[in-house]
């Protein structure tokens, strides 16, 4: 039977983890964004820092950079990698809370999936630290931006 052109499927056609023994460590970077949507009201108790339940963007950056470390726990095929940086920005704007992950590594497989979760995760913090105030939050556009290194190198999103 010839190899099926999907990486992550077995001959038979089954999932598996794709073995990465013999690619040699190398240093990669991954940049995601995404956005939490809020009403204005809660917007303003952002600005203050008077939402009830505490510092909502401390928790959230928290959040994100623990979702990184935990990617494999959550994703079956996801390799589990040193993550050796991750860095969580979160901006209030007139629309709600944008948040940008940048995780970063010096191993055999990409940072992807770390950054999209760690966005993902500290927007689900956002949403879980105002749902009592805005039960209309949601998380939108959760998308991978850049990604740097390993074999196919550098790649930018058009719109970024």
């Amino acid at each position: 039977m010839t190899q099926h052109p999907f990486t992550h499927l077995d001959e038979a056609g089954a999932a598996r983890m794709v073995d990465v023994t013999t690619k040699q460590p190398t240093a990669r970077a991954a940049t995601a964004a995404g956005t939490v949507r809020v009403a204005p009201a809660v917007v303003a108790l952002l600005r203050s820092g008077e939402v009830p339940k505490g510092d909502v963007l401390a928790v959230a950056r928290i959040a994100g950079i623990q979702a990184a470390k935990r990617t494999p726990d959550l994703l079956p095929l996801a390799h589990v990698i040193g993550v050796h940086g991750c860095e969580v920005a979160l901006t209030i704007a007139d629309h709600g809370v944008d948040i940008t992950a940048t995780v970063r590594t010096a191993d055999r497989t990409g940072v992807e999936m770390e950054a999209l979760t760690s966005v993902a995760v500290a927007a689900l913090a956002v949403v879980d630290m105002v749902k009592g105030l805005d039960r209309s939050a949601h998380i939108t556009d959760v998308r991978l931006l850049e990604k740097q290194g390993g074999r196919s190198g550098h790649w930018r999103r058009e719109d970024a």
